[in-house]
């Protein structure tokens, strides 16, 4: 087992406390609780070689250590561990969204820190896109996590490679779904480095080529599997809700995310953030994020 240390100093404002508590209440990918203090620890594959990783992050005020353990490309994980901590953003100016939108100022103050936190990569959140499919939230979640015990190592998700063996018993089409997002990752088609270096729009447009991916879940596989900060999500029912209750009837995503550039992304997070603590709608208690 081979180590890596890494530590970079977090452009902008960041608590780990914060963070770690959202990913905590993640229903697609929770966070195990983890021990008080100001470190979080999470396993995970590589997408550079699909080998398993591990993490710690620390925090010692704007800069983050990250510890990466395993046997493969620990400069990729490190560097993938950073993207899915949203700690390779520049945040300096997400404070001033705050002073362009009193809601969002709201928001910055309830949760004071939080760096969103994403899939591990892009073909995670596939595959989550793909158990969720007619499923409720924690219903989809036990689906995963099954799959993790029986079929990943030591608590990582398993590969494209084995997941594309697999002859799963699962409802509908999700055993063939699954198998074109496993082909889809062994070809290259959602590789993060790729899927950002295109327009939002587009990176959509190639993960909707996916055999069983609609419109909202080729959003969650850019906008939350490659940790993209600025992309105004169109198909979130719960986000389009909490729009109208915090800014008026009427009022949609294209009406106020124009104000939140260029943290698009950060924004719609926040508030279904805020908006889960206050209904507990998806865990089904408040307070999880």
């Amino acid at each position: 087992m081979n180590r890596y240390t890494l530590s970079i100093e977090v452009q902008g404002p960041w608590s780990l406390g914060t963070s770690r508590a959202f990913w905590e209440g993640f229903t697609p990918a929770a966070l195990p609780a983890q021990d008080q203090g100001q470190q979080l620890r999470s396993v995970f594959r590589v997408e550079a070689d699909w080998q398993r990783a591990e993490v710690e992050v620390t925090q010692y005020g704007e800069t983050a250590q990250l510890v990466v353990t395993g046997a493969g490309d620990l400069d990729s994980a490190a560097v993938q561990a950073c993207r899915f901590l949203s700690l390779d953003v520049d945040a300096r100016t997400w404070p001033d969204v705050a002073r362009r939108d009193p809601v969002i100022a709201q928001a910055q103050a309830q949760l004071p820190g939080l760096r969103p936190c994403g899939f591990h990569s892009p073909y995670e959140a596939a595959a989550w896109a793909v158990l969720s499919q007619r499923l409720r939230i924690v219903q989809a979640a036990r689906l995963r996590d099954g799959l993790v015990l029986r079929h990943g190592e030591n608590g990582a998700f398993p590969t494209p490679a084995a997941l594309h063996r697999l002859d799963l018993d699962l409802p509908g089409r999700k055993n063939e779904y699954l198998h074109a997002v496993a082909e889809a990752a062994l070809d290259g088609l959602l590789d993060t480095e790729m899927l950002r270096s295109v327009e939002p729009e587009e990176a959509v447009r190639i993960v909707r080529g996916i055999k069983g991916l609609g419109p909202f879940g080729s959003e969650l596989v850019v906008i939350r599997g490659a940790n993209v900060a600025d992309m105004a999500p169109r198909h979130e029912g719960r986000l389009d809700a909490e729009i109208a209750e915090q800014y008026g009837p009427g009022c949609t995503v294209a009406d106020v995310s124009p104000q939140w550039r260029p943290f698009r992304t950060w924004a719609a997070v926040y508030l279904r953030t805020m908006r889960e603590q206050r209904t507990g709608e998806i865990s089904g208690h408040r307070g999880s994020a």
